[in-house]
């Protein structure tokens, strides 16, 4: 008897140290890890409005990518290795070209919530064990005219000019 509920523990096997798998009592296959590695893949599923959408551990990958990249000797033969494009061609048809890699530290020490009706708001400084910190990754292109600063999923996108 188990927390009220009576099983078996062998799994078929007679002894109560062959229970394998994952969970409590469960044969499953292994699952297949949630995070990707190769964004935009011409074979990736496609939204119900005909487009591919950012997945949802992008995070884990630039946060790898910021990793690397601050600890690289050679910026450039690092990008090289992660195919990100030196030159593209923006969605409006601009030509761009990569200027600069910016990484910036972002620590948030408040908050604010508005008041009803939104015209005012309250303000508090959080505590030390609520300040969040995160790092924001920008490729910066120029196309001409601006900067235009993009995410590395929007870098990697980019068609070759």
């Amino acid at each position: 008897m188990h927390r009220g509920h009576q099983h078996d523990h062998t799994n078929g096997s007679g002894s109560s140290l062959a229970h394998t798998g994952a969970g409590h009592n469960h044969l499953d296959e292994p699952r297949r890890p949630v995070q990707w590695q190769t964004p935009h893949r011409p074979d990736a599923p496609m939204e119900k409005d005909g487009h591919h959408h950012a997945e949802t551990d992008l995070d884990l990958v630039e946060a790898a990518f910021v990793e690397g990249f601050l600890q690289t000797s050679d910026a450039t033969s690092f990008l090289r290795l992660a195919h990100v494009p030196f030159e593209g061609t923006a969605a409006d048809g601009a030509k761009l070209v990569l200027l600069r890699v910016e990484i910036e530290n972002v620590a948030d020490v408040g908050s604010i919530t508005p008041h009803l009706g939104g015209a005012s708001f309250r303000y508090d400084p959080l505590p030390a064990r609520m300040v969040s910190r995160r790092q924001r990754l920008r490729l910066v292109y120029f196309d001409g005219q601006k900067p235009r600063m993009l995410g590395l999923s929007e870098a990697l996108a980019l068609p070759d000019s």
